[in-house]
């Protein structure tokens, strides 16, 4: 059946929104509610207790904020969803932040999980860096501000308790100890130079340690000390004693040691030039384990609680809670704590004016975050300068927020005479590289050496989502290349019916030299030679040396990958299946380089010859 259509012939126009009848509808239930403008953008996704009394507060006579102000004015319709709980609305509110990222919410922008530092579940269990989901096999303690904080606890591990970081594939196959154990750094369990017994009760010590038990382990090591003593093991006992110095050593430089063992996070806002930043640190089993800077977006003049809230809700949605926060400003809603606490079955304490040691982690962090500021407000100064020039050179728009949303993409194709070739997408936004944003494609089905169809390849690929409302376009698309690859480029754009004046080639110029390279546009704009002196060349170069660099180490990656598993084809007598099990047997390439012949031989279907023959080949 046919629309209806006006005398004519159009189709009748839908009726406007009555925010009127919309709010008077509304029921006093939890839930979430999005703002939404008439390019049917989400403008700002919110949770509410009470979905009448809340939505109906942002069309009173008088905006909370001029933020609130300009976007209610934008406002042509709202959504709503009914949740059963606040906490289940606080859920969906934070999922939904992350994927629509809306324009007027304070957004976060850290993609990247929290590292820990694990021990593994094997009969020797090693220390080692770990991100990802903490279900698997081994204990996990963390997680960590940084992977610095990471790397320096496993460095202590290893001086005071020597365990192993080797990975289990060469653990098994070590005949003789490495360099690590010549160091004092591993007791090499790999090849007995200690017993599996003691080499678990140290094993069982550091988890202690990491736990927080300190004093118990210092008088444990000193007991063990004066018992081999007594029984002449003075060889063992000068091993204990240097173990029990090296750990004194660390508690005395660990000068924030806490006696209580119990996780504690200090959360301190600062704000200055119409910037905020929002430090966290972290105490885990009584140590403090450093800080790390947060600076989020959207938050003109938003108060420092507010700013606080929203990040305690986004980060804790996502992260375990520990058992207190020392927060530096009183939270505006008291009930986001225990929201917090049910989503994630837990007990938690907040503290806003700590006294003894914790007032000294709240002072050190405020003291930390308005020196993250200091230095953050001096960068972002010369960002935001080279994205205005940048803006102003191409005629892009210049006002303050459109620079700061200004996403610009830059592909390059790498590859050694056609082989491994592989495109690279990066992605300058908020004034910054965005690696979580970056991409490769492995190009495949073109002539090898054929930079333009694999240019062609990866822009399909890309723009088709971007045809097909899968993925957001960018504001400026910078090639690698000169006339050929923009023309490449321009022909795919017109081919999804995309605007091609956004395409700018990067000639490069005179022996590459930084500089000199040319603009090439896909319209009728004349090239363009800016100079060295330019700042909007000099942001395009960077962003363009950055494709460069992402797009040469995944493809010398890719073509090592290739060559190792051609090597180990091109020994007679290792097929397919006999590859597979080879690999598989020692964890892949490098394990089979670093085996033995008699390692070799004891793999199924290996014989002695064939054995001493992948051996001698792979050197």
């Amino acid at each position: 059946m046919k629309d209806a259509e006006t005398p004519s012939g159009l189709p009748p126009e839908a009726p406007a929104f009555d925010i009127k009848a919309f709010l008077a509808q509304l029921p006093h239930l939890p839930g979430v509610y999005r703002h939404i403008d008439a390019e049917d953008v989400v403008l700002y996704v919110g949770k509410a207790r009470d979905l009448k009394k809340r939505v109906s507060s942002y069309f009173q006579k008088t905006p909370s904020s001029p933020r609130i102000g300009h976007m209610v004015d934008r406002v042509v319709r709202l959504e709503v969803t009914v949740t059963r709980s606040e906490a289940e609305a606080l859920i969906l509110e934070n999922n939904l932040i992350k994927t629509l990222r809306p324009r007027y919410n304070i957004l976060f922008r850290d993609d990247k999980s929290y590292p820990y530092l694990m021990l593994s579940g094997h009969v020797a269990p090693r220390i080692a860096y770990y991100r990802g989901a903490t279900q698997k096999k081994g204990q996990f303690f963390g997680p960590y501000p940084s992977a610095w904080a990471v790397r320096e606890t496993i460095q202590i591990l290893q001086k005071v308790f020597r365990l192993r970081t080797c990975e289990d594939t060469v653990f098994a196959n070590r005949s003789r100890p490495c360099l690590q154990f010549q160091i004092g750094r591993c007791s090499a369990p790999c090849v007995d130079e200690i017993s599996k017994e003691d080499y678990s009760a140290d094993a069982n010590r550091a988890a202690r340690f990491l736990n927080g038990e300190t004093r118990e382990i210092m008088g444990d090591i000193e007991a063990r000390m004066h018992e081999a003593a007594t029984e002449l093991e003075f060889e063992k006992a000068a091993l204990l004693r240097n173990q029990m110095g090296a750990l004194a050593r660390v508690l005395h430089q660990q000068t924030m040691e806490n006696s209580d063992s119990s996780d504690t996070d200090i959360i301190a806002v600062a704000s200055s030039g119409g910037k905020v930043c929002v430090n966290l640190a972290m105490v885990r089993g009584g140590r403090h384990l450093g800080d790390r800077a947060f600076f989020p977006t959207h938050t003109d003049n938003d108060a420092a609680a507010e700013v606080l809230e929203v990040f305690m809700a986004q980060h804790y949605i996502d992260n375990p809670l520990p058992a207190m926060i020392v927060g530096s400003h009183p939270l505006p809603d008291p009930d986001l704590i225990d929201l917090l606490a049910n989503a994630g079955q837990t007990k938690v304490r907040f503290l806003v004016r700590p006294q003894g040691l914790a007032k000294a982690w709240l002072e050190q962090a405020a003291r930390n975050a308005e020196m993250a500021l200091t230095n953050a407000l001096s960068e972002t100064g010369a960002r935001s300068a080279r994205t205005l020039a940048l803006a102003e050179t191409l005629g892009l728009d210049t006002d303050p927020l459109a620079l700061e949303e200004l996403h610009i993409e830059c592909f390059d194709i790498s590859h050694t005479a056609g082989e491994a070739t592989q495109a690279s997408c990066v992605v300058y936004h908020h004034h910054a590289m965005q690696s979580s944003l970056y991409r490769r494609y492995n190009i495949a089905g073109i002539t090898p050496g054929d930079d333009y169809a694999a240019m062609r390849q990866v822009l399909t690929r890309r723009f088709g989502k971007v045809a097909d409302g899968e993925a957001q376009m960018p504001g400026l698309v910078l090639i690698d290349g000169g006339k050929g690859q923009v023309e490449i480029a321009r022909q795919v754009f017109v081919e999804f019916g995309l605007d091609v004046q956004v395409i700018v080639g990067v000639a490069k110029g005179e022996n590459r030299k930084v500089g000199l390279e040319t603009l090439i546009f896909a319209d009728d704009r004349p090239a363009l030679l800016l100079g060295q002196e330019s700042a909007a060349l000099m942001l395009i170069a960077q962003i363009r040396d950055e494709a460069h660099r992402f797009a040469i180490t995944g493809m010398r990656a890719k073509r090592a990958k290739a060559r190792n598993v051609s090597r180990l084809e091109d020994i007679d007598g290792v097929g397919a299946k006999r590859r597979q099990k080879l690999l598989a047997r020692f964890g892949g390439f490098s394990g089979v380089v670093s085996a033995s012949i008699e390692d070799l031989s004891s793999v199924e279907g290996i014989s002695p010859d064939l054995a001493e023959r992948i051996y001698f080949a792979l050197r």
